[in-house]
């Protein structure tokens, strides 16, 4: 099947999208960091390191399983093919979404991703509020909210996430758009090689199912670094309300959001129209 006009034009969106990545220069703040926490790293011996990331790894497939069986899950797949039965009333299963236009799948797509940056802004506002429960548990948070979009955006452009491919797949899309900006676009690379016709429709995932390593460490390490300038802030109030310390999380959570939704959209509708052609 061959690809319209309209879906060539989106392709160069995209690929234009990842021209800005591949372009994005390192700053020596940058530089001076990765040096650091590689040097810091070199402390560890090799198999408590390889041990610890082993450990982080298994939590995230844990996790993944997990919002996977939740009613939350089932409901959001539900509503997700009752939305889409409004362009085509023959859609059943998920897999049936890739009979719609790549407009309509992304009109949907947007529809989920709109609702979760609100998610996000609202959760990171809450945390901004100071309390320790809600600062402790601000990481496992953004990490569900952040995990759960890119599922649905692959359901909306027709991927089951529950076989073990597709589990795998969006687990490591979901790591690449969380790696810092000067790393993304090699994780985007490997993400796009995989996108062809030996690996299309496949159920048992081959690759490589490492994810978690050093590199991946300063998502969680600025999440802390800020439940730290929060603490801090917690105590300067207007009219009673923590509103410095609601904005920083507030605003952070979003961006995060914003960026992984915006990589996992690019990833499923490039792949999506790879399929087509």
């Amino acid at each position: 099947m061959g690809i319209t006009e309209r879906e060539e034009k989106i392709l160069r969106e995209i690929e234009n999208w990842a021209v800005q990545l591949q372009q994005y220069e390192t700053t020596d703040f940058e530089m001076t960091y990765e040096k650091w926490v590689e040097n810091s790293f070199e402390l560890i011996p090799e198999h408590v390191r390889n041990e610890f990331f082993a450990k982080l790894d298994n939590w995230l497939f844990h996790l993944h399983a997990m919002l996977q069986g939740t009613q939350i899950q089932m409901d959001a797949r539900q509503r997700l093919i009752t939305s889409a039965r409004i362009f085509r009333q023959e859609i059943e299963e998920i897999s049936d979404l890739k009979e719609l236009s790549v407009d309509q799948l992304t009109y949907l797509a947007e529809h989920q991703i709109a609702k979760h940056r609100l998610y996000s802004f609202a959760q990171g506002g809450l945390t901004g509020t100071g309390g320790f429960i809600l600062l402790g548990t601000d990481i496992p948070a953004i990490t569900v909210i952040n995990l759960r979009i890119v599922q649905l955006i692959a359901m909306t452009y027709g991927y089951e996430v529950n076989t073990p491919f597709e589990m795998m797949t969006s687990l490591k899309v979901f790591h690449v758009a969380t790696l810092p900006k000067r790393m993304r676009y090699h994780g985007w690379e490997a993400l796009i090689e995989e996108i062809d016709g030996t690996y299309q429709n496949q159920f048992i995932y081959e690759g490589s199912e490492e994810l978690t390593n050093e590199t991946w460490l300063e998502f969680p390490l600025k999440h802390i670094i800020k439940a730290i300038t929060i603490s801090l802030l917690r105590k300067k109030v207007i009219q009673k309300v923590p509103l410095i310390s609601m904005a920083i999380g507030a605003g952070m959570n979003y961006q995060l959001t914003r960026q992984i939704s915006e990589f996992a959209h690019n990833y499923y509708r490039l792949r999506f129209l790879k399929e087509k052609e």
